[in-house]
């Protein structure tokens, strides 16, 4: 009996320090500021691998943010659903995956004002996220 109890706290304790933290979104979001920095300066100095570099660590970051813990274990329904934010963050994750793709895809064949139309759009997907989730 000792056992299980013990083996249910060891869980429970595991479960919790997995959550998703206010300190973790901050790192993220340090991260994939410097991410958009990288291609950045990838587009100025015309250097693919910096951009596909600054790419790369925006995609992987991006899929480490989450909605908020607070609407990720609402209970009413109602409220979930008026909030939206799970739903507006995975699409934002989602547009933001698809135009990194974009800005790879057309760099590369030296189509460099649509890369950086990708670019600009991926702000707005950021600015996008600052105003509604955060309340910027």
């Amino acid at each position: 009996m000792k056992k299980v109890i013990l083996g249910v706290l060891v869980l429970g304790s595991l479960a919790y320090g997995a959550q998703y933290t206010k300190a973790d979104r901050i790192k993220d979001m340090r991260t994939m500021a410097a991410a958009m920095n990288t291609i950045e300066s990838g587009f100025f100095y015309n250097n693919y691998e910096t951009v596909a570099a600054g790419v790369t660590t925006l995609s992987e970051t991006i899929e480490n943010v989450k909605p908020p813990i607070e609407e990720e274990t609402e209970k009413n329904p109602m409220a979930r659903y008026m909030n939206g934010k799970i739903k507006m963050t995975n699409k934002i994750v989602k547009k933001i995956n698809q135009k990194s793709l974009t800005i790879l895809q057309r760099f590369k064949s030296g189509d460099s004002a649509q890369a950086v139309q990708a670019y600009t759009k991926i702000l707005g997907q950021c600015m996008k996220c600052h105003r509604e989730i955060r309340r910027w």
